[in-house]
């Protein structure tokens, strides 16, 4: 440690410190020690002076900034540490924000696929014990095992298949199915193109009187408008909707492969304005089909599955695989009015009839 010493002021008179020697080392040592120490003092002497020349206003705001100095650190001295943000938390933070795989979508807490509950692995293993006490194991094979093993699937699926929520093993993989997975239905939707195309139309009223008619439902988009009026939503009969459309309900009940009480299950008319795109997403799970009944079907109109761009047809019936990732858009001119379908799940033609009554009970709404 070397010492410098301070200039002498007109108070100390004493002479310059010379180069230390061996012999005087511990001596002189002490001597700039005492030196120093008194350079300090006057320096603390200097500062007490001047802050008794300055204001009571420049003592108040040095103060404060005292107090908010201490405040700080208190506060810092309480945060708990943080970790380095890693891929997983930025893509939680960005759920948590309404985006997933880089796409928005909804957070309602009704919604099963974007509702995410802890422990639902466990959820679903008690349900399926449950279910297998009533009735059987017999056939459970497959389900066991999506449950088992639901973690891995969901997280090690190809970025262009993701269901949300639930997994099924070994089901055939395609965006888009043939109009004869599920002959009878397609061909009952076809045969009654028209009945739901009437009742359509006078709901389709109710919106020159007022921006959204009771019933109708309008959805999140990046651009343009996209309502839904929901008949079944998400297992769950909507009554008053029902009674406004009475012969389109009662025709679900002659479909035989909708899926009813599940809450994978829904029925409703789905309306794009000009305009409008959906933003990319998936759906909730691989067990059930999306079928599109084309009501009114302008032209620069797409559904894209999977990157595979398919056009509706007015009265035909598109089948496809929600859980892949999937996209709409409308692009036709303003005259040529909106886009409609007619949509309902259908249950995927590989999933067995024992496995459609225990997913039934397992998905059951409210279970």
């Amino acid at each position: 440690m070397v010492w410098v010493p301070l200039s002498p002021t007109s108070s100390d008179r004493r002479a310059p410190l010379r180069a230390p020697s061996t012999t005087t080392m511990s001596l002189e040592w002490l001597t700039d020690w005492s030196w120093s120490l008194d350079g300090l003092r006057d320096f603390i002497a200097t500062g007490i002076q001047s802050f008794r020349d300055c204001d009571a206003t420049a003592l108040v705001a040095v103060a404060c900034l005292l107090v908010l100095f201490v405040w700080y650190c208190y506060h810092v001295g309480r945060e708990q540490p943080r970790a380095y943000a890693t891929v997983n938390a930025l893509m939680q933070s960005a759920e948590a924000n309404g985006v997933q795989n880089g796409f928005v979508y909804c957070q309602s807490p009704e919604c099963v696929r974007c509702s995410h509950h802890d422990g639902l692995n466990q959820k679903l293993y008690h349900n399926l014990q449950e279910y297998a006490k009533r009735y059987s194991w017999s056939g459970m094979g497959r389900i066991h095992k999506g449950i088992r093993e639901q973690g891995r699937y969901l997280n090690s699926r190809p970025s262009i298949q993701k269901p949300e929520v639930f997994f099924l093993p070994d089901l055939p993989t395609m965006p888009y199915f043939s109009r004869d997975a599920q002959k009878h239905d397609v061909e009952l939707l076809e045969r009654n193109f028209q009945t739901i195309l009437c009742e359509f139309e006078t709901l389709y009223k109710a919106f020159s009187n007022c921006s959204l008619p009771q019933g109708w439902k309008m959805n999140s988009t990046p651009s343009g408008e996209w309502f839904t009026f929901y008949l079944v939503n998400q297992g769950m009969c909507v009554p008053r909707n029902c009674r406004r459309c009475p012969r389109t309900y009662r025709l679900l009940g002659s479909l035989r492969t909708c899926i009813g009480n599940n809450v994978f299950g829904n029925a409703c008319i789905s309306v794009l304005s000009p305009g409008t795109v959906i933003a990319e997403h998936y759906g909730p799970t691989n067990i059930r089909i999306r079928c599109h009944l084309g009501l009114k079907t302008p032209s620069n109109c797409e559904l894209v599955v999977g990157g595979e761009p398919q056009c509706w047809a007015e009265g035909r019936c598109l089948l496809f695989d929600d859980s892949f990732l999937h996209t709409a858009f409308h692009e036709g001119a303003p005259e040529e009015g909106p886009r409609v379908v007619f949509m309902v799940d259908l249950w995927h033609p590989n999933v067995a009839a024992a496995e459609r009554q225990a997913l039934d009970f397992i998905f059951a709404p409210g279970r």
